[in-house]
């Protein structure tokens, strides 16, 4: 997805849930992509780690910037991290799920 329909598709969200105006949504919208932002390097520095518990910790919160902004598919992943991390899975490839996950959202980013 392109940044311009991952923008539309967080605007229109943030609209109908939230009851925002457009200008709100506006204004809004580059504290909530710098949150995403942070909490997507902290996720990528939790990999440093190696300890299953931190990455889930990390993959929660993404989770929840996520879900904010109406990007439940992408909030998948993330919540797939996340379990996998709390239940201390250390057979998967955290490495390669953030980097999907990074993909997904990269646009958005910049």
């Amino acid at each position: 997805m392109t940044a311009q329909q991952l923008t539309i598709r967080i605007r229109v969200f943030l609209c109908e849930q939230f009851q925002l105006t457009p200008d709100q949504v506006t204004a809004m919208m580059p504290n909530f992509i710098a949150t995403l932002s942070v909490h997507m390097a902290n996720l990528e520095r939790s990999l440093a780690s190696g300890d299953p518990q931190t990455i889930g910790k990390a993959g929660h919160t993404i989770k929840g910037a996520l879900l904010n902004l109406g990007l439940a598919d992408y909030a998948e992943l993330a919540f797939a991290i996340e379990k996998m991390g709390k239940g201390g899975d250390r057979s998967v490839d955290y490495k390669a799920l953030v980097a999907n996950l990074r993909s997904r959202i990269e646009p958005l980013l910049g």
